[in-house]
């Protein structure tokens, strides 16, 4: 294989000795590829919930220049690609006989590999209505309302509660969620830290999750609050917690993904200090 190429391989070991500095000069562009390597990394396909891991590097002159990884689903998510790169990888991976359900990346780029696949296989992109938004914490500030209550650590006897939200999280966000509660572990949400806030009289109102630590980075992911609950402050106080307790742990970067189409939401990230990044789309291959 050429020196400047796309490497591809299953090993994610031999990805991270190569790629892994590339991914890390980034964290908040490479949340996702950081946070499924270190997944894969730490428990292998089976903790991942996916099959043998697909993952690639794009060297050229003797650097990484670009990276992706295959996700949950099979999508393709590749790190920031110029139109070029793009072309080179749809190529590659034609080439190989790969398949394809999709792209989900930076718009730009999920945009340029969606037609230089579609060039090479036939196959059409079909644009995803839904859209979002990485953001990065800046200058954490105090949410505005500030409700009343304090944020806690989610423990085991919370774990009922926990579920039921994770669930209702997915059902608003098409997300597939497993029926049955004992398949917890197998779901995205099962590695992450959690913490509810909670009214003075100890009612839990509202949760956030947290990524581990990975590269010095963390991704605050989900964050909900039952829809009776919704409009008093609960969702930008428990965010605005778990953003602060992760920089007193130690975290350099902080960032959320959020809907660009919901202006509540957007607002209230940026009250409490999370600055945008970059959209990102997904576009289906049928």
């Amino acid at each position: 294989m050429r020196p400047d190429d796309w490497h591809l391989t299953g090993d994610i070991d031999a990805f991270l000795a190569r790629a892994g500095g590339f991914l890390r000069s980034r964290p908040d562009l490479h949340t996702m590829a950081l946070t499924v390597t270190e997944t894969l990394r730490t428990g292998g396909p089976e903790a991942y919930g996916a099959g043998a891991p697909l993952l690639g590097y794009l060297e050229e002159a003797g650097e990484v220049r670009a990276a992706f990884h295959r996700g949950r689903r099979g999508l393709l998510s590749p790190t920031v690609l110029t139109p070029e790169q793009a072309g080179a990888l749809a190529a590659r991976l034609a080439g190989l006989g790969h398949v394809l359900p999709g792209v989900s990346a930076e718009q730009h780029t999920a945009a340029a590999f969606a037609e230089a696949w579609r060039r090479r296989t036939g196959a059409t992109p079909v644009l995803r209505a839904q859209r979002v938004r990485l953001y990065r914490l800046g200058t954490p500030a105090p949410p505005d309302p500030h409700p009343e209550g304090r944020a806690r650590a989610v423990g085991e006897r919370d774990h009922e509660r926990l579920v039921r939200w994770c669930r209702a999280f997915a059902a608003d966000v098409r997300e597939d969620f497993p029926a049955d509660a004992g398949a917890w572990s197998g779901t995205r949400f099962a590695a992450k830290r959690f913490t509810f806030w909670q009214t003075p009289d100890g009612t839990p109102v509202s949760m956030a999750g947290a990524t581990p630590a990975v590269a010095g980075h963390v991704r605050v992911d989900p964050v909900y609050t039952p829809a009776p609950l919704r409009g008093r402050g609960y969702a930008g106080a428990v965010t605005a917690a778990v953003g602060r307790a992760a920089l007193a742990a130690g975290a350099r970067t902080v960032v959320l993904f959020a809907d660009p189409a919901n202006p509540t939401s957007t607002a209230l990230y940026q009250r409490i200090g999370y600055d945008p990044v970059a959209e990102f789309t997904v576009y289906d291959f049928t």
